[in-house]
């Protein structure tokens, strides 16, 4: 990655960092505008854009973050490549093409010149652009081997590929899974537990497509993948696709979909003891983790918390306690919030610094967590203070990619 700030020239170079404090102050502001001109200018990338993401703001966040990172880095790229490796595989599993770069590239020069009005000199804008395209070129690079490996894979693809819904199960109050077959028996591509797929969601009353990530909620090596769906509260754009699959979608029902793609994947050459950590539907990457472990690496010891609201909430309850009293290696914990009886799990309320303590019983393991933002924050915030070793966290934060640490 190093050889592509060549092209940047020490002008050039001086410019966008001379420009980071201004990027970092208004960073936000031009995003948000730039998804708006982009929009309105371009709407059939409405079909590709998360329109729940740009209704709550994640989405400009996450560009702003990804830009600014960028800049301050502009003479060592190499350093945000694992960001840029992220963001890849999103692209990848949402089929971002490299001609789409362009059209993102003119508009958020606009977004820029507009927001900053006079302060946007030519001069400016000319480094910027010249920047865009040597970042915009290492996204393609990455994004082509990305294409490349799931095109050659056995029972890869690329792009979205029919398949159908062989079973619908309802997992808890609010959770359903969905086990998904190719509609033309082909074999499918194995995965790596943590990854995600992504469903297009082609909805009658809706002007475009949705497309939506959903981590797959068990072992590789299936004929089948499966999904787990928490049902949001429909509040539109919000919860449209969680309803659709929920209400609409049956047994039978063909949906298209992208190949596995994400990189908060479990690191199966880790002999050491896991702490699987998860709150909610976040669940999902986790439970693929916990199938794999006990498949794959029997011997392994693994400790499963989950938090949910209640016995009601809590999905694929029955398995976990199945996994966890035929293999004497698995302990589970179960964190309640809002328990239905006072006995029910091993604590009730929230999981903190103090109970953490108790139930892990060594530091000296691999850590992975998945849930809503603040969850992922406390939790994060816990591990350090007990002086767990930052790689060995590992975490999954649904929506666009932004900073977990408070």
């Amino acid at each position: 990655m190093s050889n592509t700030t060549v092209l940047l020239d020490k002008k050039t170079t001086e410019i966008i960092k001379a420009t980071v404090p201004v990027l970092k102050e208004h960073g936000e502001a031009i995003t948000k505008h730039f998804y708006k001109i982009l929009l309105e200018n371009n709407p059939e990338l409405k079909n590709v854009f998360n329109q729940t993401n740009q209704r709550k703001g994640a989405q400009s966040k996450a560009l702003a973050n990804t830009v600014y990172a960028a800049a301050a880095n502009i003479e060592k790229l190499e350093e945000i490549l694992p960001h840029v490796k992220q963001i890849a595989h999103k692209h990848v599993s949402l089929n971002i093409k490299p001609e789409q770069y362009p059209i993102v590239g003119k508009y958020l020069l606009i977004a820029i010149k507009e927001v900053l009005g006079d302060a946007a000199t030519d001069e400016i804008i000319e480094a910027w652009e010249k920047a865009y395209f040597v970042i915009a070129d290492i996204f393609i690079s990455v994004e082509k081997e990305m294409y490349n490996e799931k095109k050659n894979q056995i029972g890869g693809w690329t792009g979205f590929r029919d398949f159908k819904v062989i079973k619908k199960v309802k997992e808890s109050k609010e959770i359903t899974s969905f086990y998904l077959k190719p509609e033309d028996n082909l074999p499918i591509t194995t995965f790596i537990p943590g990854q995600y797929i992504t469903i297009k969601a082609q909805i009658e009353s809706e002007a475009y497509d949705h497309l939506r990530q959903y981590s797959l909620s068990t072992a590789p090596g299936k004929d089948f993948y499966r999904i787990s769906v928490k049902r949001e509260a429909l509040n539109q754009p919000i919860g449209v696709v969680s309803n659709y699959l929920h209400t609409s979608v049956e047994e039978g029902s063909i949906l298209p979909i992208s190949a596995p793609a994400g990189d908060f994947i479990l690191d199966e050459r880790d002999h050491r003891p896991l702490v699987l950590i998860s709150g909610g539907v976040g669940l999902t990457p986790i439970m693929s983790m916990l199938e794999s472990v006990v498949e794959h690496q029997p011997n392994r010891n693994v400790v499963f918390i989950h938090a949910a609201k209640s016995i009601d909430h809590q999905a694929m309850r029955e398995r976990v306690s199945e996994i966890a009293k035929s293999k004497e290696q698995v302990k589970q914990y179960v964190v309640y919030s809002n328990p239905t009886n006072r006995t029910d799990g091993d604590k009730q309320g929230y999981i903190d610094y103090e109970w953490l303590k108790e139930v892990i019983p060594t530091k000296d393991a691999a850590f992975y967590l998945c849930g809503p933002k603040p969850f992922m924050s406390a939790i994060n915030n816990d591990l350090q203070n007990m002086k767990i070793a930052q790689n060995d966290i590992h975490m999954e934060l649904f929506g666009p990619l932004e900073p977990i640490a408070k």
